[in-house]
């Protein structure tokens, strides 16, 4: 894939708004960790507790990219791409992190949070990477800035404008196609590149739909009461 090529610059759009929109969480747990620290504190906690989660993102990234050139974990990996953008579409999160009153608790608790929640972003990226190591990392080191110092912001915006998380779900649902249609042993079924593009649009017309569907219900199952 060649650098500045319409094909690495939409591989690279597709990394950031998945680690945007799947990393808002890692926003509220860092938040949550420090909250209790004073302010000069909270700073310094922030940025070691991102830098080591980071660190943590990329390597674990990078082994998901080499993994899937195992054949079959393209299929796997794209099926699993599936129901995370559903995931995406339905879920309502709580977050229940203990705040910590010292640095290197909070910084542990950011690292070892951020990994464990990270996973569904570490695959969406490794897929949409398309085996671009240098992808996965300027992706990380363009959205990480947004999701750490424009948490607040952003998670405002995603409320304020919940199509944000629609798109999310589509470029997620967009290279779970792309990741199923190049398993090797599905290729031979794709050869036709309409049929490839018509696979990848009904993959995001499913998650998108049964997503509202399954949003709608829960709705109108659960309704949220009115604030006090």
């Amino acid at each position: 894939m060649e650098i500045v090529s319409m094909e690495f610059l939409t591989a690279l759009f597709s990394i950031v708004v998945i680690d945007l929109v799947l990393a808002g969480d890692n926003a509220i747990v860092i938040g949550l960790a420090a909250r209790n620290l004073r302010e000069e504190q909270q700073k310094k906690v922030i940025v070691l507790g991102t830098l080591g989660a980071v660190v943590i993102r990329v390597f674990a990234t990078l082994a998901v990219v080499w993994l899937l050139k195992v054949p079959g974990l393209l299929l796997v990996g794209g099926l699993m791409l599936i129901y995370i953008g559903f995931k995406l579409m339905t879920e309502e999160k709580d977050h229940d992190i203990e705040a910590k009153d010292n640095i290197v608790s909070a910084i542990i608790t950011i690292i070892v949070a951020d990994a464990a929640m990270g996973l569904d972003n570490v695959l969406a990226v490794a897929g949409a990477a398309h085996g671009g190591f240098l992808l996965v990392v300027l992706g990380l080191f363009i959205s990480v800035p947004i999701v750490v110092w424009g948490s607040t912001i952003f998670i405002k915006l995603i409320v304020r404008f919940p199509f944000i998380i629609t798109l999310g779900a589509a470029v997620i649902a967009w290279t779970a196609g792309k990741m199923i249609v190049e398993e090797p042993f599905l290729k031979e079924h794709f050869k036709n590149e309409n049929i490839k593009h018509l696979f990848e649009l009904l993959i995001i017309a499913f998650v998108v739909i049964t997503g509202y569907i399954k949003k709608y219900r829960n709705q109108s199952t659960h309704p949220k009461s009115p604030p006090m």
